[in-house]
């Protein structure tokens, strides 16, 4: 199954970002701890024009703090890239933003010269938390599911600093089939774009793989490592009386229980993928779809073709 979800607030978005960035200083981009990678828009550094980049892990706390600082050093290392980690506990998270984008544009600042910065990202990524945060009131509306923020609002972290705050967004195609998944399990995708048991399912093959334990802990399984995914669905189903006639196991409402388990960080610290794991599956995607438009080209010079070998009927004798 192939996740895409790209609404047409998502369009507007896009053509505003093109607008607004000639304006910008440097960009913050937004990312889901648990999926690092995943929740990077690679719409997102066509758009920006290489301006300098902020990426920001929020929800740290909740995610896997070895492979955190993995992901921190692997944006750290990337040019006009600097990165660091946020969640509720930050006490100065302010603060932390403005002398990051200082790092990055130490040019900019003062009243003559205001920084001026762009903050993005996936939808449910917590933008909107994250700034009722910064400016002590709620000056943007939360939710736990995607595409809440609709305009574009400008907020003032300090004389001369001014946040862009702009709608999630994702992009037109996700190529990387594993990033649709992590994407519609953290609440990132419509709920109409994506199938509950199947979301389910791959969530659950990452997490017996990598956090077994974590699993048995809060289901009260054992062997989970060992057990096929969709025998695993059905056990949590099972363990959490997700039943209907006969003692049938709801798939259904056990993957709904597996999802909002994750979203709700109630499982443990998580994450779901490297930067290595990431970049392999790039790869693939990039010759998939290298694959994909060679076929393209190649059905239509044979069309082209087969057009230009069709000989013009000569018209008969009149009668």
């Amino acid at each position: 199954m192939a996740i895409q979800w790209f609404p047409g607030h998502m369009h507007l978005t896009r053509k505003a970002i093109a607008e607004r960035i000639k304006d910008i200083d440097a960009v913050i981009e937004l990312l889901d701890a648990r999926l690092p990678g995943s929740s990077a828009n690679p719409l997102l550094a066509e758009l920006t024009g290489g301006r300098p980049s902020l990426k920001v892990l929020n929800k740290q706390d909740v995610a896997d703090p070895a492979l955190t600082a993995a992901w921190l050093a692997h944006y750290n290392g990337l040019p006009g890239t600097r990165a660091i980690g946020l969640d509720a506990s930050v006490a100065a998270p302010a603060r932390a933003l403005i002398d990051a984008c200082h790092a990055l544009a130490p040019n900019r600042g003062g009243l003559a010269k205001p920084m001026r910065v762009l903050i993005c990202g996936v939808p449910n990524v917590g933008k909107s938390t994250l700034i009722n945060t910064l400016t002590g009131r709620k000056a943007a509306k939360t939710g736990d599911e995607a595409g809440i923020t609709k305009a574009e609002q400008r907020i003032t972290l300090a004389d001369d600093f001014y946040l862009y705050d702009t709608p999630g967004m994702l992009w037109p195609r996700i190529t990387v089939a594993q990033s649709g998944y992590f994407l519609a399990a953290s609440g990132a995708v419509g709920r109409n774009a994506y199938d509950d048991e199947e979301v389910a399912l791959e969530l659950l093959a990452v997490l017996k793989r990598r956090y077994p334990a974590l699993l048995e802990a809060r289901f009260r399984l054992s062997g989970v490592a060992a057990m096929a995914d969709e025998d695993l669905l059905a056990e949590v189903g099972r363990q959490r009386g997700a039943l209907q006639g006969r003692g049938r196991v709801n798939l259904q409402k056990a993957a709904e229980i597996v999802m909002h388990e994750f979203r709700s960080a109630t499982l443990g610290r998580i994450t779901l993928e490297t930067p290595e794991e990431f970049a392999t599956w790039v790869v693939e995607a990039d010759q998939r779809e290298a694959e994909r438009a060679a076929k393209k080209d190649a059905r239509a010079r044979e069309r082209k073709g087969q057009r230009a070998d069709v000989t013009p009927r000569e018209p008969g004798p009149s009668s």
